[in-house]
């Protein structure tokens, strides 16, 4: 495995970062999944912080897209696939979490234009989960504590997983599977879907 960092801010890392990578071999694969959070209402949501999870969630794994897409129509079988780290919340909204939210949304609505544009070589798809183990679920606890007036033990029994029939927060590994799964050749007919794993959160009731 080789690391490569980059600012997914600037524009010119990217670039760079897609760049080396192609003269590493060819580019198939792309899986956009960097995320933050902020806990707060509308009204009270501070810009500076819309802009910058706007930049990395949505504006990034765009232009992402965009340059590793001709990529794709170089392979010899003008084959490549795009996966997107979606949510639950690109499916239902959750007060205080407008713009995680969105770019939720706006991950789904990426992957089917992607697919709609793909002649079917290149496609596009959607994981959707509840909440994963990890430190950005673990660390928005206190404050969705905080904005909704309960204990932390509340947060996590109550919000983050009432309304899962799995009473389990899913393990990283299990959403590294669901991308294996969805990049892999059994997954050809995964055209701007979307893998909803959430413990029944969204479907059930």
């Amino acid at each position: 495995m080789i690391f490569m960092q980059a600012d997914l801010t600037r524009d010119d890392e990217i670039e760079a970062a897609v760049n080396e990578a192609a003269q590493l071999g060819s580019i198939r694969y792309l899986a956009n999944i960097a995320g933050l959070q902020h806990i707060d209402s509308v009204e009270n949501f501070p810009m500076e912080k819309y802009d910058l999870m706007q930049r990395i969630m949505l504006r990034a794994p765009f232009l992402l897209s965009k340059l590793t897409i001709p990529h794709f129509k170089k392979n010899q079988d003008s084959v490549g696939v795009v996966g997107n780290m979606a949510s639950v919340h690109g499916h239902i909204c959750t007060l205080n979490k407008p713009v995680y939210n969105i770019t939720k949304f706006g991950l789904k609505a990426l992957s089917q234009s992607i697919s709609a544009e793909g002649g079917g070589t290149v496609r596009s798809f959607t994981v959707s989960t509840g909440y994963v183990k990890t430190p950005l679920a673990l660390n928005q606890i206190p404050a969705q504590a905080e904005q909704r007036g309960i204990t932390e033990e509340a947060v996590v029994h109550d919000v983050m997983m009432g309304r899962s029939r799995v009473k389990e927060m899913m393990a990283p590994i299990d959403v590294g599977n669901l991308f294996l799964f969805g990049f892999s050749r059994f997954s050809r007919y995964l055209v701007g879907g979307d893998l909803l794993y959430d413990g029944g959160m969204v479907l059930t009731y």
